[in-house]
């Protein structure tokens, strides 16, 4: 089982947080700049631990070098991980 999600990310935010939706997307703030992939990493992280899955569970599939970015992660579905991630924002 494989969750896809389509995530809309702010870099350089005060806090690495969920901040709602923006379209059809899961709108994140991350702390870190986009320089040398360091927004990605802080992603990845960050997913991954509010999700409660390892880091190795959360691949960025396509939207690397932008801000929209489509995301899988390994061993949740899809619904279960918006739930969560949305908890507290709808």
């Amino acid at each position: 089982m494989i969750a896809t999600l389509v995530v809309h990310v702010a870099p350089r935010a005060r806090t690495t947080a969920v901040a709602g939706r923006h379209g059809d997307a899961i709108r994140i703030r991350v702390a870190a700049p986009p320089v040398d992939g360091a927004a990605n990493a802080e992603l990845v992280r960050f997913l991954a631990e509010r999700l409660g899955v390892s880091r190795s569970a959360v691949a960025i599939a396509a939207g690397a070098a932008g801000r929209r970015k489509t995301v899988e992660i390994a061993g949740l579905a899809t619904d279960a991980a918006v739930r969560v991630l949305l908890e507290g924002h709808e």
